[in-house]
């Protein structure tokens, strides 16, 4: 009673079948067992059958026991059918839950292999399943993945969300079609063209509200899809290219930037050294090899521009990337494009934590090991000597240097717009209400900025045509770039700052793809990319 027991619960697959022995050979456990089954139905016509043909015995693998390969010696029926016009004459019986047709493995190892080839692929997948006992190659995960069916989708979720991921980046993109609702990948799409999405919807009625980025094509293939879908543009896109616009109004207008400086501070005599002061660079004084390209490259496609070239076109004569085209024609000077490496420098590793070290100098912490072991925790991964030899002019009492006039760069300046004024220090704070004085179009940007900001924190996609139409009546054309932008999408864009709904959980899937591809070493073929993204969980 003992031993049926520990069967039943080490086995549960094997209650439909009689077990007649255990016994080890060599590093494998084998069980004979046989079916106790008197009638079996035919699977091409379903007939019941209890005439008996034949005996044979079927080999199994299944899971493993203790660490140790099991192997079943299962002995099964043949059976005559009994419908004259049925193709098979005789046939083997099934047993439930625990084989299939021509299955070498039971149902439960094949299933627990199926989930190992799922999270980790092939290579990775054989590594583990041989330290489980279960050996198997590469390739026969792979087969085992591309043979499991995919999930039933009859219609369309009615929160859709769509994006592209890279197939071979810069050269062939698929889609992810994701259900918002439950975060689950729905499907994936060999391209990321109109017509495929839009074929797409038109077999899986039902969708009702579609999140997507803003790209057009995306727009007309829901639109030729599901014409009566609600199109949402997501948030995270707008304000990205609303940061875009604002990166190149600052640009514009770099030269105010000059006079601000840092919060002067008093000093005694304990306390650290300013940092020595670094003079700004212009862009126009760089002559190094990016500076002469990026000026050759403006020259050119201004050039064409005049000629009247699209540019498209420009691209192909140029072999440059549209995008790439597209920047150098938006801006009226080459130096627009090399302002961010010429306002401002890398700091070196230390640098990066000297305010840190000047607070707690201040404080009376001057132990250069203990400032080390401080910094540490705060990421820094250089040597307590840099540290000693980084405060030791602080030790000496070097008098104090003049306090840095280095203006802050234009990224910096843009974030000072982009950013939660509640979050701004006030040295930041005070920086832009300087330049915000000093510069009317700047006070104005600030002033859109923060409304725009309202308008989507707080869901009131209603005040977008009022938003829109008082940056048109200032001397912004960067911004008027950007509503231009949003009047051609502006249903969408509406919709995006009105309903809860954003392509938040698009993208965490796309990024998880890049893992999947990444782990298959970028080898993976689309069909089998796809049966990962759609089963593995």
């Amino acid at each position: 009673m003992l031993i049926k027991e520990l069967v039943a619960v080490l086995f549960p697959h094997l209650g439909g079948v009689c077990v007649e022995q255990v016994f080890r050979s060599g590093t494998t456990v084998r069980i004979r067992a046989r079916s106790g089954t008197v009638e079996a139905a035919c699977p091409a016509c379903g007939t019941p059958s209890r005439r008996v043909h034949s005996h044979y015995e079927r080999r199994l693998s299944d899971t493993a026991v203790g660490g140790q390969e099991v192997l079943l010696h299962l002995r099964v029926h043949r059976f005559f059918c009994r419908t004259p016009t049925c193709a098979k004459a005789t046939f083997a019986e099934q047993v439930p839950g625990l084989t299939v047709r021509y299955g070498r493995r039971s149902i439960r190892a094949a299933r627990a292999l199926q989930a190992i080839a799922l999270a980790l692929g092939g290579r990775a997948g054989a590594r583990l399943a041989s330290r489980l006992a279960a050996s198997v190659s590469r390739m026969t995960l792979i087969r085992l993945m591309r043979a499991l069916p995919d999930p039933p989708l009859e219609s369309g979720p009615r929160v859709l969300g769509v994006d592209d991921f890279a197939l071979r980046r810069g050269h062939t993109y698929g889609t992810i079609l994701i259900d918002i609702s439950t975060s689950t990948v729905v499907d994936v799409l060999a391209d990321r063209t109109a017509d495929t999405l839009a074929t797409w919807l038109r077999a899986h009625p039902g969708v009702e509200i579609v999140c997507r980025d803003r790209a057009g094509a995306y727009a007309e293939g829901i639109a030729r899809g599901a014409p009566h879908a609600t199109q949402v543009a997501d948030r995270w896109h707008l304000w990205r290219n609303l940061g875009e616009a604002v990166e190149r109004t600052v640009t514009r207008h770099r030269d105010h930037l000059q006079a601000l400086t840092a919060t002067p501070s008093t000093r005694t005599d304990t306390s650290p050294p300013a940092a020595p002061s670094v003079p700004p660079h212009s862009p126009a004084d760089r002559q190094d090899r990016i500076a002469a390209r990026t000026r050759e490259r403006h020259t050119a496609v201004h050039a064409l521009l005049e000629q009247g070239q699209g540019l498209r076109e420009i691209a192909r004569l140029l072999s440059l990337g549209r995008n790439t085209v597209r920047r150098f024609a938006r801006v009226t000077s080459p130096e627009d494009l090399l302002v961010h490496n010429g306002t401002g420098r890398r700091p070196k590793n230390l640098e990066i934590h000297d305010s840190y070290l000047r607070k707690r100098w201040a404080e009376g912490c001057t132990n250069a090991e203990l400032l080390h072991q401080e910094l540490q925790a705060l990421g820094y991964r250089g040597g307590s000597a840099t540290v000693r030899q980084y405060v030791r002019p602080w030790r000496d009492g070097t008098p104090p240097a003049p306090t840095s006039t280095r203006p802050p760069t234009v990224r910096q300046a843009t974030g000072w717009f982009l950013r939660n004024p509640a979050h701004l220090d006030p040295d930041e704070h005070r920086q832009l209400q300087a330049l915000t004085a000093a510069c009317p179009q700047l006070a104005a940007l600030q002033l859109h900025v923060r409304q725009f900001a309202e308008m989507m924190t707080h869901r009131h996609g209603h005040n977008l045509e009022t938003w829109m139409n008082a940056v048109l009546g200032d001397d912004l054309p960067e911004l008027h770039s950007f509503v231009t932008g949003l009047r051609r999408d502006q249903d969408a864009v509406t919709a995006g700052l009105t309903l809860p709904y954003s392509s938040g959980p698009v993208e965490g899937h796309v990024n998880r793809t890049k893992m999947l591809k990444r782990q298959m070493y970028g080898r993976a073929n689309l069909d089998l990319l796809r049966k990962r993204m759609l089963l593995s969980h």
